[in-house]
């Protein structure tokens, strides 16, 4: 019962959230600061998302084949080259890695 409570709540805030951002008047949106934050903030967290899937496993930081893929990833993005190129890089790195170490 109390993982239905649990994502009532959560439904209910998540409702709460999306009513609040439409009732911000158009004027604070205008602004120069609160456009260059909504720029910056999906980048902010897109790279906390990518740095915690790659860096933890569970409640412990670690540095396994996931870094080398990351790694791989990122000498392809500073080589300009196309994001489908970007993803089997690290994906074959990846892979390589882990079948090197087990």
């Amino acid at each position: 019962m109390t993982v239905w409570i649990a994502i009532a709540v959560t439904a209910v805030g998540c409702y709460a959230v999306k009513l609040i951002g439409l009732l911000v008047p158009e004027g604070v949106l205008e602004r120069p600061l609160v456009r260059r934050l909504a720029a910056l903030v999906p980048v902010a967290l897109l790279a906390a998302l990518t740095a915690q899937q790659t860096f933890a496993d569970g409640t412990t930081v670690v540095l396994d084949a996931r870094a080398a893929g990351l790694a791989a990833a990122a000498v392809a993005l500073l080589l300009r080259a196309p994001f489908l190129l970007v993803v089997a890089a690290a994906v074959v790195v990846t892979a390589g890695v882990r079948a090197l170490t087990g």
